[in-house]
């Protein structure tokens, strides 16, 4: 069979709306050695095609971080083959807080020298040395500790629509760009103990290691992440101590956490958390919009962009023929937040002029 996917994005799309079954989405990792992850990769994207899971799923010599869809009726199937190879045995696995079984509609699988972007050499430190990992109750007990500080390991994205309370939350755009920055913020905070979360674990496992490497002894993270947190919140009936949405990389861009919205709109400004890519192919600029204003401007970030996102498909290649993006326009979706601060009040400006 083809080890990889031919078919076009609305055609996948239109496919998984079609299903009469439902899916289970999951988040994993471990990092772990894996002797040859490309012979790996065509083995897992056999085996997993043959039983319909979508996601996204990175591999490399140090582990596996994955983001999956497991049909339900194959999801014993999945986690029996899955759990049969001794390198994944016992691995524990998140399932979504909130989920419409429409987070992926194609597999994805990548070999990369690194499951997650971070700049390190590991080769200068141990990255098995992590921080304790903490339970839901144990790190709600934490935050309560005044002699703690608590460290959100995302990106500005990802924190600005939500966030423990208390949190430190770095306005950065990458991983890689992060742990700098949070090594001079510990700087200022040095004996103090350090709470460290992100998503769902495996970037605070190489950042305990890390700064437990650069001389912080009391060093800590949220054991699962965000996603097992309120898990656990839910079936030890804890206080919630994470107010607004979770920011999740597939297709539905997070998942309620608590009734709390604590961002706005890029546009107007009225209270809205929902992430959204600007409808316009050469844009696609992530950022913050209501449905007032999606609808108001076709799903798009300006004037410019819902005047190209209008025109035919035919009618945007020869617009887009033989121009050079720019490093901006490339990377626009990753805006540093004082950037598209401007950004979208030059936006606002023009709207209402």
């Amino acid at each position: 069979m083809e080890l990889y996917n031919k078919y076009d994005k609305e055609f996948l799309q239109q496919k998984l709306m079609e299903e009469d079954f439902n899916r289970i989405t999951i988040s994993f990792y471990r990092y772990v050695i894996i002797e040859d992850p490309h012979a790996l990769r065509d083995e897992l994207y056999e085996e997993w095609s043959s039983m319909q899971v979508f996601g996204r799923t990175y591999l490399a010599k140090e582990g596996i971080n994955a983001q999956m869809s497991v049909p339900e009726h194959h999801w014993d199937e999945f986690m029996l083959r899955l759990q049969a190879r001794k390198i994944f045995e016992n691995l524990p696995i998140k399932k979504a807080v909130e989920d419409d079984g429409k987070s992926f509609y194609k597999l994805k699988l990548k070999v990369r020298s690194k499951i997650v972007a971070d700049g390190l050499d590991d080769g200068t430190f141990d990255v098995t040395n992590v921080g304790r990992h903490l339970t839901a109750k144990e790190f709600n007990e934490a935050l309560q500790d005044p002699n703690s500080i608590v460290i959100d390991m995302r990106n500005h994205y990802e924190s600005e629509v939500g966030h423990f309370e208390g949190a430190v939350c770095p306005e950065v755009d990458t991983f890689r760009e992060e742990l700098p920055e949070v090594e001079k913020i510990l700087e200022e905070h040095k004996g103090k103990k350090v709470l460290l979360y992100c998503t769902g674990g495996i970037r605070c496992e190489k950042a305990s290691a890390y700064f437990r490497h650069k001389g912080y002894e009391d060093v800590n993270q949220l054991h699962g992440g965000i996603i097992d947190y309120i898990r656990q919140v839910k079936a030890e009936g804890l206080e919630n101590k994470f107010k607004g949405k979770n920011f999740v990389f597939d297709e539905r861009l997070g998942e309620r956490i608590s009734d709390e919205i604590i961002s706005e709109c890029h546009q107007c400004g009225k209270p809205c958390d929902d992430h959204t890519n600007c409808a316009n192919d050469d844009c696609h600029l992530l950022f913050i919009q209501c449905k007032e204003c999606a609808e108001k401007y076709n799903g798009c970030c300006t004037p410019e962009c819902k005047e190209i996102a209008a025109m035919s498909i035919e009618e945007q290649r020869k617009l887009r023929k033989g121009k050079k993006r720019d490093k901006e326009s490339v990377f626009k979706s990753r805006l540093r937040p004082d950037l598209k601060k401007i950004y979208f009040e030059e936006v606002k400006e023009e709207l209402e002029s």
